[in-house]
């Protein structure tokens, strides 16, 4: 019997990682090798595949690693870590249906109505003195804190999966260091 692919994950099963902007999520820092992620990741309890190149900008390398905690299926991710060549991880998308739940300044990021996230998203950028910007799908996101929410499908509703970043040498914006399958239907 196939699990249900809408299932998810209740909030008291989830990890409960924080966000620290442009600097990690969770366990996982920006600038990682796809090795250290790995042990990091295994130390809290996820499995991962081999590190797999997706694509190359000019001479860079791009990898990609998922991760999933006990009871996802192997086709699933919870976390999907992104690296560039030598500048290590630079992208972390966490799943709406089954990742850990993050919390930035006590906000919840994930697995939330779009709607709420933006809300309460919207409120803490306009308190904090952040510039208020949107994403390319309309959504609210920040450059500032490196935070792009996406919407994902679970069956009839759509939840809130984010995509961390951190731009550098390579990339000039957090949209640009977002890779083209992040930018997908989910």
């Amino acid at each position: 019997m196939w699990p249900d692919p809408w299932a998810v994950v209740a909030e008291s099963d989830r990890a409960q990682w924080d966000y620290v902007p442009l600097e990690r999520v969770g366990p996982l820092r920006f600038g990682m090798s796809p090795q250290e992620a790995a042990v990091t990741m295994e130390a809290g309890g996820y499995a991962s595949d081999s590190a797999t190149e997706i694509t190359k900008f000019a001479r860079l390398q791009q990898l990609r690693t998922r991760f999933r905690g006990v009871g996802t299926p192997p086709y699933g991710a919870d976390v999907v870590a992104y690296y560039v060549d030598s500048m290590g991880l630079t992208c972390i998308a966490v799943d709406a249906l089954s990742g850990p739940q993050v919390t930035f300044d006590g906000i919840r990021l994930i697995g939330r109505p779009p709607s709420e996230l933006v809300a309460e998203l919207t409120v803490y950028l306009e308190k904090t003195g952040r510039d208020l910007e949107f994403t390319t799908e309309g959504d609210v996101g920040s450059q500032e804190l490196g935070m792009n929410p996406r919407a994902q499908r679970a069956g009839d509703v759509l939840l809130t999966r984010l995509v961390f970043g951190r731009p550098n040498d390579w990339a000039h914006t957090l949209y640009d260091c977002v890779p083209a399958e992040e930018w997908n239907v989910r």
